[in-house]
């Protein structure tokens, strides 16, 4: 009995994985797929051009069984795991001899946890292989933003007296790692976040993983250990995204314009006048389409470089009576403002060192009347207007720079990235009302 038409059409549309069996009921190919059905059912077509292998494969299967998960990210672990237990004799792509990628972990005091291609590593467990090194470095990345694991080559002991000095690095600024560096974690705390990933590279029940999180959250506000409590609201948060925004590519950032960061910094103070070189930047952009589906982003810099976990994005809801906030997009970026410092101010945490604002000097006023209202002070609010790229200050002098300036750059950087975030938002809004539209009208087809 070969797989038919009828068990295609049953297939689940969702990630995760699925398994070839033969007559025999034995497992011959394992795969991940981020929808299920659409990637088994390519087997299937013909005119497709298929290697010699693969037709193979389809003649062999009579039956595909299949394991949903919430993400591709997920849905890669699984099949790392399935392929290494049940080794399917198809999935040669794991068993030819080659180096392949494999997820580390240390077993120092304070676990290092990278990859590598080296099996013979000694003190170290390993996790794997993997078939794409591309899709585990991107699994990796999302791993990062939840378990703040480090990656660096120091030796760190617990009762080390340096950790009182040490700075740490731009991964702790940008939550990829808790800085076990310093003495802002311990080595308990350290390693129950690497029990957690441990757990979760196993493939326990997410459930289980995200319970335990919760019940050390709660310990710890509770002993008023408020930072250890942020931390693990932070991972919390990281896998709930994770189903959110589990595609595998979309833990892969687009490529950035070459800018020398600490440099661009420096051009900004100077030009605006700061004390300072500036740390944190965050910019705010509006996109709607015709009125409708009013949406917000905000994306945020940590020494010239994009922190995707603190991006954020907003729908607008406009003002009480307003049946069409699209209309106005002073007051949607009035709103999304004040909401998003109320909430931090709210919080106890920190504020950026520059507010960007795309657009020209209304929009700049309606974020300074919004700071205002809620009571923030920021060190400076900027807007940058696109057709002459000139920096706009609220008491109305503009600035104007080379277009080579460093500072001017990296102001287009988070200018254009926040365009790029909104107009995402936008467009996953509309796809997600015209989805419905168009099955209605399949349905009433004769």
């Amino acid at each position: 009995m070969a797989v038919d038409a009828e068990t295609l059409k049953a297939l689940p549309t969702g990630p995760g994985c699925y398994l070839f069996r033969d007559s025999d009921g034995s497992e011959i190919y394992v795969g991940k797929a981020k929808n299920i059905r659409k990637r088994v059912s390519s087997y299937f077509h013909r005119g497709r051009g298929h290697p010699t292998r693969t037709l193979r494969l389809v003649q062999e299967a009579v039956s595909v069984n299949t394991i949903e998960t919430d993400s591709e990210v997920e849905a890669l672990l699984l099949e790392n795991r399935l392929i290494k237990e049940l080794q399917p004799r198809y999935n040669v792509n794991l068993k030819d001899g080659k180096e392949y990628p494999l997820l580390a972990i240390s077993r120092d005091p304070f676990p290092k946890v990278f990859i590598t291609r080296n099996s013979s590593l000694r003190n170290v467990d390993l996790i794997g292989p993997f078939a794409s090194a591309t899709q585990l470095r991107r699994a990796y990345h999302f791993l990062m933003r939840v378990f703040q694991f480090r990656t660096c080559d120091l030796d760190i002991q617990e009762h080390d007296p340096q950790r009182r000095y040490f700075t740490p690095c731009l991964n702790y600024h940008i939550k990829r790692c808790s800085a076990p560096c310093t003495l802002r974690i311990n080595q308990e705390q350290y390693n129950d976040d690497i029990k957690a990933l441990r757990a979760f590279l196993a493939g326990r029940n997410k459930r289980q993983v995200v319970d335990t999180l919760r019940q050390r959250m709660a310990a710890a506000a509770s002993d008023m250990r408020y930072e250890d409590a942020a931390r693990y609201r932070d991972q919390l948060q990281a896998i709930d995204r994770l189903q959110e925004r589990g595609r595998l590519r979309d833990w892969q950032g687009g490529p950035a314009p070459v800018i020398a960061g600490d440099e661009g910094a420096r051009k900004l103070a100077q030009a605006l006048g700061l004390e300072h070189s500036p740390r944190i930047i965050e910019g705010f952009d509006i996109a709607h389409y015709m009125g409708t589906h009013v949406v917000a982003a905000m994306v945020q810099f940590v020494d010239g470089i994009p922190n995707k976990d603190g991006y954020r994005r907003f729908r607008v809801h406009g003002e009480a009576g307003d049946d069409n906030p699209g209309n106005n997009d002073f007051a949607a970026m009035r709103e999304v403002v004040a909401r998003r410092y109320a909430r931090l101010r709210d919080e106890g945490r920190d504020f950026p060192d520059i507010l960007l604002i795309d657009g020209g000097l209304g929009q700049v006023h309606m974020a300074v009347e919004a700071l205002r209202t809620e009571q923030v002070h920021l060190p400076c609010v900027v807007g940058l207007a696109k057709r002459e790229e000139t920096m706009v200050l609220p008491s109305g002098d503009e600035i104007r720079l080379s277009r080579r300036n460093p500072g001017l750059k990296l102001l287009q950087y988070v200018r254009d990235e926040a365009h790029r975030f909104s107009r995402r938002y936008l467009h996953l809004l509309q796809g997600k009302q015209l989805r419905p539209e168009r099955g209605r009208k399949r349905k009433q087809s004769p």
